[in-house]
């Protein structure tokens, strides 16, 4: 049987959040788990309702993006997780490709490329994303930003263990704060080249309401980093082989 996959979806009011809970249901993976944490909504809770058969439902007071992800992760059954937020949607293919990779590369962890749609569903931009040669240069780029869209990433439960869970401290940098964990704890974060999910760019999205406290919080927070990252970049640089992404 293939491992199970729990997929977290975090909502806060959110209307499109009946969208990304069918397309998690949708999978052609066939071993998989749907978590809704719902994170104190007051408005647009009735979107979950016809799917409270299909899916574990959990309710939670506010406390944030990353509360609900671990509160989901604490909860998840299966041997691998995947985030997905309640304004995305992942393609159908997106497990039934991605845990075949992880397992052929021994991966604790894994993203990929995006594909931008807008409010109604239609594609903005496909296969977004920077591409790194090797493990340096990703660390690198952590020295200037998030490069990594969190919803592309899946990622072993086993892997919370190891590097602790998201930061609920952050409000919008938890996961930026959690991939430079996983980088300095040494397990390399692996790339597979294919878009299995879009990413809706709308009026509403925190990423443009909140723009301002975004930019201050991921300052800090790779502030927090800097000085063991590029020691860490001159150690993957003096090593004789550079794995890949």
């Amino acid at each position: 049987m293939m491992p199970k996959v729990s997929i977290v979806i975090p909502f806060y009011n959110c209307p499109y959040v009946d969208q990304a809970i069918a397309s998690a249901l949708a999978q052609t993976y066939p071993n998989v788990e749907v978590i809704v944490v719902d994170d104190g909504s007051n408005q647009h809770s009735e979107r979950i309702v016809p799917f409270l058969d299909r899916t574990h439902y959990i309710g939670k007071a506010n406390g944030g993006t990353a509360s609900a992800l671990n509160c989901g992760i604490h909860m998840a059954s299966g041997e691998y997780v995947a985030w997905l937020s309640s304004d995305d949607l992942f393609k159908p293919n997106k497990l039934a490709v991605q845990i075949p990779f992880m397992q052929e590369n021994e991966a604790l962890i894994s993203y990929t490329p995006f594909d931008k749609i807008d409010g109604t569903g239609q594609l903005l931009q496909s296969s977004i994303a920077v591409r790194f040669p090797n493990q340096a240069e990703l660390i690198r780029s952590f020295l200037d930003g998030d490069a990594i869209n969190g919803c592309t990433v899946v990622m072993k439960k086993e892997l919370c263990a190891q590097v602790g869970m998201f930061n609920e401290k952050l409000n919008y940098t938890h996961d930026y704060d959690l991939w430079m964990r996983v980088a300095l704890a040494g397990i390399p974060i692996h790339f597979l080249d294919e878009s299995l999910i879009m990413y809706r760019w709308h009026d509403q999205m925190g990423t443009l309401k909140h723009s301002k406290v975004i930019k201050l919080e991921t300052r800090s927070t790779r502030k927090r980093y800097c000085k063991q990252l590029k020691g860490l970049v001159k150690r993957w640089e003096a090593s004789p082989w550079l794995p890949p992404l």
